[in-house]
């Protein structure tokens, strides 16, 4: 049994990441602000004594008056829709909020595990994108402020692991999705199904040839405990190696969600990466982890979530 701290616990992520903690007899404190995490996807953890919620921004110093033995670091708006509402909230968790968290983990001696990104690799010239190359990124764009918070991120804990001999895990995540997602995130598969689940035109950006790779939200959360578990520093890839155009995703949720909704067309956004998948290489060879669970099983599942959120 070990405590942890989970930065961005009550986010969709990091309450799947906190459950799966307490279910294998982890003590969890859960850190959260709230500026798109929720209530809700922990209020069924109330009543457990091994869990604690602390309101507050990693942006100022936690008050902690506890030891602990590891910091899970997963604390940031990800969604493209954030990108531009709260720009400088984002850069700063990315660098304020992870050296908070990462002071945590060098004056208790615990390890630390940086939730990154594959939008560091930015929009990639090299595919499927290994660990390492170093991206393609455009540091002024709107999606500069996600891309650059993450790279400042690994860099920052890397200093601290050099410098001050912090026992780091970087993982590097690639479109992840599920239930307690948020039906107005902003990210493809939440809008894709809403408007499905809503008989509305799903809106695809340019020609629907742009490719993502989708991982189900536990196979994610199984790689985050494996790389936390293991002697990786990373980083180290973790997402579904399938590949789909936004077109094929586009027919997977209309065929999930048995709608009549037809596809309609916008712009493409600036930035908006061509392609996006990961290499698994490490994670197969470092971790022994795969993922297992197919597009369309795990929107299936998301589907009946977001119906059941949205009363449809």
């Amino acid at each position: 049994m070990a405590k942890v701290v989970v930065s961005g616990g009550a986010g969709f992520l990091g309450s799947h990441v906190v459950d799966e903690l307490l279910a294998r007899g982890d003590e969890v404190v859960c850190v959260d602000n709230l500026v798109t995490g929720r209530v809700d996807n922990i209020a069924h953890l109330d009543d457990n004594p091994a869990f604690r919620f602390l309101e507050h921004d990693v942006c100022d110093p936690v008050p902690l008056d506890e030891n602990v033995d590891a910091v899970m670091h997963l604390a940031s708006p990800a969604s493209p829709s954030d990108f531009g509402r709260i720009p400088v909230e984002i850069l700063r968790v990315g660098s304020l909020g992870t050296e908070n968290m990462l002071s945590i983990a060098k004056a208790n001696d615990a390890r630390f595990f940086l939730a990154s990104t594959s939008e560091v690799y930015g929009d990639p010239l090299v595919h499927p994108q290994p660990e390492s190359y170093w991206g393609n990124v455009n540091p002024i764009g709107p999606r500069g402020v996600y891309d650059e918070a993450k790279r400042f991120a690994e860099a920052m804990t890397m200093a601290y692991h050099r410098n001050h001999g912090v026992d780091v895990r970087i993982v590097r995540i690639f479109n992840t999705y599920g239930p307690r997602m948020r039906p107005e995130d902003g990210r493809v598969v939440s809008n894709f199904i809403t408007q499905a689940l809503k008989g509305e035109p799903l809106t695809v950006y340019g020609d629907g040839s742009q490719t993502r790779s989708f991982c189900y939200v536990d196979d994610q959360v199984a790689g985050h405990l494996a790389l936390l578990d293991g002697d990786h520093l990373g980083p180290i890839n973790i997402g579904n190696d399938g590949e789909f155009s936004m077109l094929e995703l586009a027919e997977v949720v209309i065929k999930a969600t048995n709608s009549d909704s037809e596809i309609g067309f916008m712009p493409l956004p600036q930035d908006d990466p061509a392609r996006r998948r990961p290499d698994l290489t490490e994670a197969h060879s470092k971790l022994s982890w795969k993922p297992t669970i197919t597009l369309a099983e795990g929107v299936s599942k998301t589907a009946e979530y977001f119906a059941s959120v949205l009363g449809l």
